[in-house]
Protein backbone atom coordinates (compact mmCIF):
# COMPACT_ATOMS: atom_id res chain seq x y z
CA UNK A 1 0.00 0.00 0.00
CA UNK A 2 1.53 3.41 -0.77
CA UNK A 3 0.97 4.83 2.60
CA UNK A 4 3.04 8.29 4.12
CA UNK A 5 5.83 6.26 4.95
CA UNK A 6 6.63 5.03 1.53
CA UNK A 7 5.82 8.60 0.23
CA UNK A 8 8.38 10.46 2.60
CA UNK A 9 10.80 8.01 1.95
CA UNK A 10 10.42 8.84 -1.83
CA UNK A 11 10.84 12.32 -0.84
CA UNK A 12 14.38 11.80 0.29
CA UNK A 13 15.84 10.17 -3.45
CA UNK A 14 14.54 7.23 -5.26
CA UNK A 15 17.34 5.00 -3.82
CA UNK A 16 14.78 4.97 -0.24
CA UNK A 17 11.96 3.55 -2.58
CA UNK A 18 10.87 0.11 -1.74
CA UNK A 19 8.25 0.11 -4.26
CA UNK A 20 8.13 -3.27 -6.62
CA UNK A 21 8.52 -1.90 -10.36
CA UNK A 22 6.66 -3.65 -13.07
CA UNK A 23 6.46 -2.80 -16.52
CA UNK A 24 2.77 -3.00 -17.22
CA UNK A 25 1.98 -3.75 -20.23
CA UNK A 26 5.21 -5.94 -21.58
CA UNK A 27 4.34 -9.52 -22.71
CA UNK A 28 5.56 -12.60 -21.60
CA UNK A 29 7.48 -15.51 -23.44
CA UNK A 30 6.01 -17.92 -20.83
CA UNK A 31 2.05 -18.64 -19.39
CA UNK A 32 3.45 -20.69 -16.76
CA UNK A 33 2.88 -19.76 -13.22
CA UNK A 34 4.32 -20.84 -9.66
CA UNK A 35 3.52 -19.61 -6.31
CA UNK A 36 6.01 -21.36 -3.33
CA UNK A 37 4.86 -21.35 0.63
CA UNK A 38 6.41 -21.96 2.82
CA UNK A 39 5.63 -23.06 6.49
CA UNK A 40 7.52 -22.03 9.26
CA UNK A 41 8.18 -23.90 12.38
CA UNK A 42 8.17 -27.40 11.04
CA UNK A 43 4.81 -28.71 10.12
CA UNK A 44 3.80 -32.03 11.68
CA UNK A 45 3.15 -34.57 8.66
CA UNK A 46 1.75 -37.15 10.55
CA UNK A 47 -1.31 -34.89 11.59
CA UNK A 48 -1.82 -33.32 8.16
CA UNK A 49 -0.91 -36.24 6.41
CA UNK A 50 -1.87 -39.30 8.83
CA UNK A 51 -0.80 -42.87 7.93
CA UNK A 52 -3.73 -44.24 9.23
CA UNK A 53 -3.12 -47.53 7.51
CA UNK A 54 -0.30 -48.15 8.99
CA UNK A 55 -0.59 -50.83 11.55
CA UNK A 56 1.59 -49.21 14.36
CA UNK A 57 0.22 -45.08 13.91
CA UNK A 58 -2.29 -45.12 16.42
CA UNK A 59 0.10 -46.41 19.35
CA UNK A 60 2.63 -44.18 18.65
CA UNK A 61 0.83 -41.30 18.07
CA UNK A 62 -1.10 -41.40 21.41
CA UNK A 63 -3.41 -38.83 22.26
CA UNK A 64 -2.58 -37.30 19.01
CA UNK A 65 -3.65 -39.76 17.06
CA UNK A 66 -6.28 -39.30 14.62
CA UNK A 67 -9.69 -41.14 14.49
CA UNK A 68 -11.10 -42.51 11.40
CA UNK A 69 -13.75 -39.90 11.28
CA UNK A 70 -11.37 -37.16 11.91
CA UNK A 71 -9.99 -37.51 8.26
CA UNK A 72 -10.00 -37.40 4.71
CA UNK A 73 -9.36 -40.64 3.39
CA UNK A 74 -6.94 -40.64 0.06
CA UNK A 75 -6.17 -44.71 -0.39
CA UNK A 76 -5.55 -47.56 2.00
CA UNK A 77 -2.51 -46.11 3.86
CA UNK A 78 -3.06 -42.09 3.78
CA UNK A 79 -5.73 -38.93 4.54
CA UNK A 80 -5.83 -35.21 4.93
CA UNK A 81 -6.25 -33.72 8.58
CA UNK A 82 -10.37 -33.26 8.14
CA UNK A 83 -9.40 -29.40 8.44
CA UNK A 84 -8.23 -29.77 4.60
CA UNK A 85 -11.51 -30.25 2.52
CA UNK A 86 -10.57 -27.62 0.43
CA UNK A 87 -7.60 -29.68 -0.94
CA UNK A 88 -9.22 -32.66 -0.85
CA UNK A 89 -11.51 -32.02 -3.42
CA UNK A 90 -8.54 -30.95 -5.11
CA UNK A 91 -6.80 -34.06 -4.91
CA UNK A 92 -10.42 -35.27 -6.05
CA UNK A 93 -10.10 -33.16 -8.91
CA UNK A 94 -6.88 -34.45 -9.81
CA UNK A 95 -4.81 -31.36 -8.71
CA UNK A 96 -3.12 -32.60 -4.97
CA UNK A 97 -0.22 -34.60 -4.85
CA UNK A 98 0.24 -34.80 -1.13
CA UNK A 99 4.32 -35.34 -0.58
CA UNK A 100 5.47 -37.59 2.39
CA UNK A 101 8.15 -38.67 4.44
CA UNK A 102 10.15 -35.97 2.48
CA UNK A 103 13.44 -33.58 3.55
CA UNK A 104 16.44 -31.93 2.43
CA UNK A 105 19.79 -32.98 2.87
CA UNK A 106 19.62 -31.24 6.47
CA UNK A 107 19.58 -33.66 9.42
CA UNK A 108 19.81 -31.69 12.19
CA UNK A 109 16.89 -29.62 14.39
CA UNK A 110 17.40 -26.12 13.96
CA UNK A 111 14.82 -23.96 12.87
CA UNK A 112 17.43 -21.65 11.79
CA UNK A 113 19.44 -24.08 9.96
CA UNK A 114 16.84 -25.77 8.23
CA UNK A 115 15.23 -23.17 6.89
CA UNK A 116 18.24 -21.42 5.49
CA UNK A 117 18.96 -25.17 3.78
CA UNK A 118 15.32 -25.12 2.31
CA UNK A 119 15.56 -21.83 0.91
CA UNK A 120 19.11 -21.66 -0.59
CA UNK A 121 18.86 -25.19 -2.08
CA UNK A 122 22.50 -25.78 -0.31
CA UNK A 123 23.57 -28.95 0.82
CA UNK A 124 24.89 -27.30 4.28
CA UNK A 125 23.78 -24.13 6.39
CA UNK A 126 24.38 -20.83 5.17
CA UNK A 127 26.68 -22.07 1.80
CA UNK A 128 25.18 -19.02 0.22
CA UNK A 129 23.63 -16.33 0.11
CA UNK A 130 20.91 -16.50 -2.46
CA UNK A 131 18.23 -18.90 -3.18
CA UNK A 132 17.30 -21.50 -4.98
CA UNK A 133 13.90 -19.81 -6.82
CA UNK A 134 15.64 -16.98 -7.83
CA UNK A 135 18.61 -19.08 -9.63
CA UNK A 136 16.22 -20.74 -10.96
CA UNK A 137 14.18 -17.82 -12.10
CA UNK A 138 18.00 -16.00 -13.84
CA UNK A 139 18.08 -19.27 -15.72
CA UNK A 140 14.90 -18.20 -17.71
CA UNK A 141 14.92 -15.52 -20.55
CA UNK A 142 14.84 -12.59 -18.21
CA UNK A 143 11.83 -10.87 -20.16
CA UNK A 144 10.36 -8.29 -17.56
CA UNK A 145 11.99 -6.07 -15.12
CA UNK A 146 10.71 -8.37 -11.75
CA UNK A 147 10.90 -12.26 -12.52
CA UNK A 148 9.10 -13.03 -9.23
CA UNK A 149 7.40 -11.18 -6.14
CA UNK A 150 7.60 -12.20 -2.42
CA UNK A 151 3.93 -11.29 -0.74
CA UNK A 152 6.23 -9.63 2.80
CA UNK A 153 7.78 -6.74 3.12
CA UNK A 154 11.66 -8.07 2.61
CA UNK A 155 12.45 -11.11 0.45
CA UNK A 156 13.15 -13.98 1.85
CA UNK A 157 16.44 -15.73 1.37
CA UNK A 158 14.10 -18.26 -1.24
CA UNK A 159 13.92 -15.20 -3.93
CA UNK A 160 17.47 -13.62 -3.07
CA UNK A 161 19.73 -12.86 -5.54
CA UNK A 162 20.97 -11.17 -9.36
CA UNK A 163 17.43 -12.24 -10.78
CA UNK A 164 15.44 -8.92 -10.01
CA UNK A 165 12.78 -9.81 -7.97
CA UNK A 166 9.89 -6.98 -5.92
CA UNK A 167 7.69 -7.16 -2.45
CA UNK A 168 4.60 -6.41 -1.68
CA UNK A 169 3.07 -6.24 1.83
CA UNK A 170 -0.19 -4.26 2.98
CA UNK A 171 0.24 -1.26 5.06
CA UNK A 172 -0.33 -0.73 9.01
CA UNK A 173 -0.02 3.01 8.10
CA UNK A 174 -3.11 5.51 7.20
CA UNK A 175 -3.40 6.13 3.64
CA UNK A 176 -2.24 8.88 1.68
CA UNK A 177 -5.26 10.69 0.20
CA UNK A 178 -5.45 10.26 -3.34
CA UNK A 179 -4.83 14.63 -3.66
CA UNK A 180 -1.43 14.44 -1.87
CA UNK A 181 -0.24 11.53 -4.52
CA UNK A 182 -1.10 13.48 -7.23
CA UNK A 183 0.23 16.30 -6.07
CA UNK A 184 3.55 14.24 -5.67
CA UNK A 185 3.26 12.93 -8.76
CA UNK A 186 2.97 16.31 -11.03
CA UNK A 187 6.17 17.41 -8.84
CA UNK A 188 7.99 14.70 -9.75
CA UNK A 189 6.81 14.06 -13.94
CA UNK A 190 8.27 17.62 -13.66
CA UNK A 191 11.16 17.67 -12.10
CA UNK A 192 12.47 14.24 -11.43
CA UNK A 193 11.44 11.19 -14.28
CA UNK A 194 13.32 8.65 -13.31
CA UNK A 195 11.77 9.16 -9.25
CA UNK A 196 8.35 9.73 -11.40
CA UNK A 197 8.84 6.34 -13.34
CA UNK A 198 9.40 4.47 -10.08
CA UNK A 199 6.12 6.13 -8.48
CA UNK A 200 4.54 5.22 -11.20
CA UNK A 201 5.22 1.69 -11.50
CA UNK A 202 4.67 1.62 -7.84
CA UNK A 203 1.36 2.75 -7.89
CA UNK A 204 0.43 0.41 -10.66
CA UNK A 205 1.60 -2.85 -8.89
CA UNK A 206 -0.86 -1.14 -5.70
CA UNK A 207 -3.26 -1.04 -8.17
CA UNK A 208 -3.04 -4.84 -9.06
CA UNK A 209 -2.98 -5.86 -5.46
CA UNK A 210 -6.12 -3.62 -5.03
CA UNK A 211 -7.79 -4.90 -7.17
CA UNK A 212 -7.94 -8.17 -5.32
CA UNK A 213 -9.54 -6.59 -2.22
CA UNK A 214 -6.53 -6.16 -0.44
CA UNK A 215 -7.71 -2.76 0.85
CA UNK A 216 -9.46 -4.37 3.44
CA UNK A 217 -6.24 -5.66 4.82
CA UNK A 218 -4.87 -2.06 4.94
CA UNK A 219 -4.47 -0.80 8.66
CA UNK A 220 -5.71 -4.04 9.93
CA UNK A 221 -3.21 -4.85 12.92
CA UNK A 222 -2.67 -9.08 12.67
CA UNK A 223 -5.45 -9.39 11.02
CA UNK A 224 -3.41 -8.97 7.28
CA UNK A 225 -1.43 -11.63 7.46
CA UNK A 226 -4.37 -14.27 6.97
CA UNK A 227 -3.21 -16.76 3.94
CA UNK A 228 -6.35 -16.50 2.22
CA UNK A 229 -6.08 -12.90 2.11
CA UNK A 230 -2.67 -12.68 0.93
CA UNK A 231 -3.04 -15.69 -1.52
CA UNK A 232 -5.46 -13.08 -3.35
CA UNK A 233 -3.03 -10.97 -3.94
CA UNK A 234 -0.18 -13.35 -4.62
CA UNK A 235 -2.84 -14.73 -7.52
CA UNK A 236 -3.75 -10.97 -8.87
CA UNK A 237 0.05 -10.58 -9.35
CA UNK A 238 0.31 -13.75 -11.18
CA UNK A 239 -2.41 -13.90 -13.66
CA UNK A 240 -1.81 -10.49 -14.31
CA UNK A 241 -0.49 -11.27 -18.07
CA UNK A 242 2.57 -8.50 -17.69
CA UNK A 243 3.42 -9.16 -13.81
CA UNK A 244 5.55 -11.68 -12.17
CA UNK A 245 5.53 -15.47 -13.37
CA UNK A 246 6.70 -16.57 -9.48
CA UNK A 247 5.39 -15.85 -6.18
CA UNK A 248 6.45 -16.85 -2.52
CA UNK A 249 4.68 -15.91 0.77
CA UNK A 250 5.02 -17.59 4.31
CA UNK A 251 2.69 -18.94 6.94
CA UNK A 252 4.52 -19.27 10.06
CA UNK A 253 2.80 -20.73 13.87
CA UNK A 254 4.00 -24.44 12.78
CA UNK A 255 6.30 -25.07 16.11
CA UNK A 256 3.82 -27.08 17.82
CA UNK A 257 5.71 -27.95 21.12
CA UNK A 258 2.73 -27.79 23.26
CA UNK A 259 -1.09 -28.21 23.11
CA UNK A 260 -0.64 -29.44 19.20
CA UNK A 261 -4.09 -30.44 19.51
CA UNK A 262 -5.54 -33.39 17.15
CA UNK A 263 -8.62 -33.52 15.51
CA UNK A 264 -9.11 -29.60 17.53
CA UNK A 265 -6.52 -27.21 18.28
CA UNK A 266 -3.74 -24.91 17.06
CA UNK A 267 -2.91 -27.02 14.50
CA UNK A 268 -6.12 -28.07 13.47
CA UNK A 269 -6.51 -24.26 13.10
CA UNK A 270 -3.74 -23.32 11.23
CA UNK A 271 -4.12 -26.39 8.94
CA UNK A 272 -7.99 -24.76 7.66
CA UNK A 273 -6.37 -21.26 7.23
CA UNK A 274 -3.47 -23.06 5.14
CA UNK A 275 -6.62 -24.74 3.45
CA UNK A 276 -8.47 -21.18 2.69
CA UNK A 277 -5.13 -19.97 1.45
CA UNK A 278 -4.86 -22.34 -1.23
CA UNK A 279 -8.05 -22.23 -2.16
CA UNK A 280 -8.88 -18.35 -2.46
CA UNK A 281 -5.60 -18.11 -4.77
CA UNK A 282 -7.04 -20.99 -6.69
CA UNK A 283 -10.43 -19.31 -7.30
CA UNK A 284 -8.47 -15.73 -7.68
CA UNK A 285 -6.29 -17.37 -10.66
CA UNK A 286 -9.52 -18.16 -12.41
CA UNK A 287 -8.30 -19.76 -15.83
CA UNK A 288 -4.89 -19.52 -15.04
CA UNK A 289 -4.86 -22.47 -12.48
CA UNK A 290 -4.25 -24.44 -15.52
CA UNK A 291 -0.97 -23.19 -16.26
CA UNK A 292 -0.25 -22.51 -12.47
CA UNK A 293 1.66 -25.13 -9.86
CA UNK A 294 2.17 -24.45 -5.66
CA UNK A 295 4.69 -25.84 -4.04
CA UNK A 296 3.91 -26.01 0.00
CA UNK A 297 7.25 -26.82 2.18
CA UNK A 298 8.47 -26.61 5.53
CA UNK A 299 12.02 -26.80 6.95
CA UNK A 300 11.54 -30.41 8.89
CA UNK A 301 8.84 -32.67 10.18
CA UNK A 302 8.49 -33.19 14.06
CA UNK A 303 8.81 -36.34 16.74
CA UNK A 304 6.77 -39.30 15.78
CA UNK A 305 5.71 -39.72 18.94
CA UNK A 306 4.09 -36.70 21.47
CA UNK A 307 6.11 -35.15 24.16
CA UNK A 308 4.78 -34.56 27.81
CA UNK A 309 2.96 -30.96 26.96
CA UNK A 310 0.68 -32.88 24.32
CA UNK A 311 3.07 -31.42 21.52
CA UNK A 312 5.53 -32.51 19.34
CA UNK A 313 9.36 -31.61 19.20
CA UNK A 314 11.79 -31.12 16.22
CA UNK A 315 11.94 -33.75 13.87
CA UNK A 316 13.24 -34.92 10.33
CA UNK A 317 11.01 -35.60 7.38
CA UNK A 318 7.59 -33.87 7.18
CA UNK A 319 4.90 -33.85 4.70
CA UNK A 320 5.00 -30.99 1.61
CA UNK A 321 2.01 -30.73 -1.24
CA UNK A 322 2.13 -30.18 -4.68
CA UNK A 323 -1.26 -28.52 -5.74
CA UNK A 324 -2.25 -26.37 -9.54
CA UNK A 325 -4.10 -26.95 -12.29
CA UNK A 326 -0.72 -27.79 -14.59
CA UNK A 327 -0.68 -30.90 -12.20
CA UNK A 328 -1.00 -34.97 -12.55
CA UNK A 329 -2.68 -35.09 -9.49
CA UNK A 330 -5.19 -37.18 -7.47
CA UNK A 331 -2.71 -39.84 -6.04
CA UNK A 332 0.00 -39.40 -2.97
CA UNK A 333 3.72 -39.57 -3.29
CA UNK A 334 5.40 -41.44 -0.94
CA UNK A 335 8.20 -44.13 -0.56
CA UNK A 336 6.57 -45.31 2.60
CA UNK A 337 9.28 -46.06 5.53
CA UNK A 338 6.60 -47.60 8.00
CA UNK A 339 6.35 -46.34 12.14
CA UNK A 340 7.81 -49.35 13.24
CA UNK A 341 10.19 -48.83 16.48
CA UNK A 342 13.18 -50.32 13.81
CA UNK A 343 11.87 -48.02 10.85
CA UNK A 344 12.20 -44.74 12.39
CA UNK A 345 15.14 -42.12 12.15
CA UNK A 346 17.42 -42.18 15.04
CA UNK A 347 14.55 -43.52 16.79
CA UNK A 348 12.26 -41.03 16.82
CA UNK A 349 11.34 -39.57 13.62
CA UNK A 350 9.91 -40.41 10.69
CA UNK A 351 12.60 -41.58 8.03
CA UNK A 352 13.21 -39.33 5.02
CA UNK A 353 12.70 -41.90 1.75
CA UNK A 354 12.20 -38.50 -0.84
CA UNK A 355 14.68 -35.66 -1.56
CA UNK A 356 12.34 -32.48 -1.49
CA UNK A 357 15.56 -31.26 -4.11
CA UNK A 358 13.93 -34.14 -6.32
CA UNK A 359 10.47 -32.80 -6.42
CA UNK A 360 11.59 -29.16 -6.92
CA UNK A 361 13.66 -30.08 -9.64
CA UNK A 362 10.29 -31.97 -11.79
CA UNK A 363 8.36 -28.94 -11.23
CA UNK A 364 11.29 -26.04 -12.36
CA UNK A 365 11.98 -29.00 -15.01
CA UNK A 366 8.92 -29.82 -16.46
CA UNK A 367 6.67 -27.06 -15.31
CA UNK A 368 8.76 -23.54 -15.73
CA UNK A 369 11.51 -25.49 -18.16
CA UNK A 370 14.68 -24.51 -16.26
CA UNK A 371 17.28 -26.41 -18.32
CA UNK A 372 18.53 -29.72 -16.13
CA UNK A 373 22.25 -28.49 -16.13
CA UNK A 374 21.43 -25.28 -13.93
CA UNK A 375 19.27 -27.35 -11.81
CA UNK A 376 22.08 -29.38 -10.96
CA UNK A 377 24.58 -26.20 -10.90
CA UNK A 378 23.22 -22.98 -10.14
CA UNK A 379 19.53 -23.73 -8.74
CA UNK A 380 20.61 -26.76 -6.13
CA UNK A 381 24.31 -26.93 -6.09
CA UNK A 382 26.49 -29.98 -6.48
CA UNK A 383 22.82 -31.86 -7.20
CA UNK A 384 23.66 -33.81 -10.35
CA UNK A 385 22.99 -37.30 -7.97
CA UNK A 386 19.52 -35.87 -6.93
CA UNK A 387 17.58 -36.34 -10.65
CA UNK A 388 13.58 -34.77 -11.10
CA UNK A 389 11.04 -36.64 -9.72
CA UNK A 390 9.25 -37.28 -13.71
CA UNK A 391 5.57 -37.48 -14.81
CA UNK A 392 4.17 -34.63 -12.02
CA UNK A 393 2.70 -32.30 -14.80
CA UNK A 394 -0.19 -33.06 -17.44
CA UNK A 395 1.00 -33.68 -20.30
Amino acid sequence: MLNRRHLLAGATGAAALSFPVFAFGQAHSTDKRLLVIILRGALDGLAALPPIGDPNYANLRGGLALQRADVLPLDSTFALHKSLPKLKAMYDARELIPIHAAATGYRDRSHFDGQNVLESGAATPFARNNGWLNAALGALPQSRPDMGVALSEQAPLVLRGAAHVATWSPSVLPDVSNDTVQRLLALYDARDPQLASVLHAAMGANAVAMDSGAGSMNNAGGGYRQIASLAQVAARFLKDPSGPIAAVMDMGGWDTHANQGAAQGALARNLGLLDDGVDAFRTEMGPAWANTAVIVVTEFGRTAAPNGAGGTDHGTAAAALLAGGALRGGRVLADWPGLSSAALYQNRDLKPTIDIRAVIKGVLADHMRVPNAALDSIVFPDSASIRPVQSLLRA
